[in-house]
């Protein structure tokens, strides 16, 4: 492969607006294949979009809403039972997630965080502004506004020479100008149009904002109802399920 590709195998919101899955962004690149969250119906867009579960290496999560980490214990489960995996997976999220991730597995699939796999699962917790590396990953995490999942993050994610920006969901906050300064890529929350919602991006403070990062392509995500609807009038890209882009 030559350079990155993203894929978006989810796009929507955590209420299915526009019948999109949910936030879950699949990066290949020439060393693996990572996520940038993964929403609860990640396995769906997987097998969708024709993604190899067993290929993916690293989960980068920004929060712990279900639309964003909700699918890792679907992931694991089905890596145990179904694809047979035997190569380990590492999982990156806020503080909490080791916790959040066990309570969730058990819930819905009761004692599935305590077989023994044939692969490894590691799970590390990030801290604001400290970079960590994973499976050749650089996942450098800014502290964001969605007090709705505090604490929450942005993410700067450096992959083979490329720059990745993440807002996750939040309001704005001038963090997200380092996030995405000078990023190849910006993947912005854009889920209204022009209403401000506590914990949310607008477009119209996006876009007031978005020259300062330098950022060299803005893509919108997470968007709802509203926003959905106004997508022509956007200058920029709006995701979609299945949009490529190749960096």
């Amino acid at each position: 492969m030559n350079g990155i590709e993203v894929r978006f195998l989810g796009c929507g919101d955590a209420f299915g607006s526009g019948g999109r899955l949910q936030s879950c962004i699949h990066v290949s690149h020439d060393g693996g294949r990572f996520l940038i969250d993964c929403g609860a119906s990640c396995l769906i867009g997987m097998s969708r979009f024709g993604v190899e579960p067993n290929d993916i290496g690293l989960i980068v999560v920004s929060h712990l809403h279900g639309d964003h980490y909700g699918g890792i214990p679907f992931l694991v489960n089905a890596s145990q039972i179904a694809f047979g995996r035997t190569e380990p997976l590492t999982v990156l999220g806020p503080p909490g997630t080791k916790d959040v991730l066990v309570r969730a597995m058990e819930i819905l699939f009761p004692g599935s965080s305590r077989v023994a796999r044939k692969f490894a699962l590691h799970v590390g917790e990030f801290s604001d502004r400290e970079t960590v590396t994973a499976c050749g990953i650089a996942v450098t995490p800014y502290r964001n506004i969605h007090p709705q999942a505090d604490p929450s993050f942005a993410l700067r994610i450096g992959c083979r020479g490329r720059i990745i920006g993440y807002s996750g969901d939040t309001q704005w906050t001038d963090a997200l100008l380092d996030v995405a300064r000078g990023a190849d890529l910006f993947i912005a929350e854009a889920y209204s149009y022009g209403k401000q919602a506590r914990g949310h991006m607008d477009y119209v403070t996006l876009m007031n904002h978005y020259g300062e990062t330098e950022a060299k392509r803005l893509v919108l995500t997470h968007m709802g109802r509203e926003m959905l609807s106004m997508c022509g009038k956007a200058d920029c890209e709006c995701a979609e399920d299945g949009k490529r882009i190749l960096l």
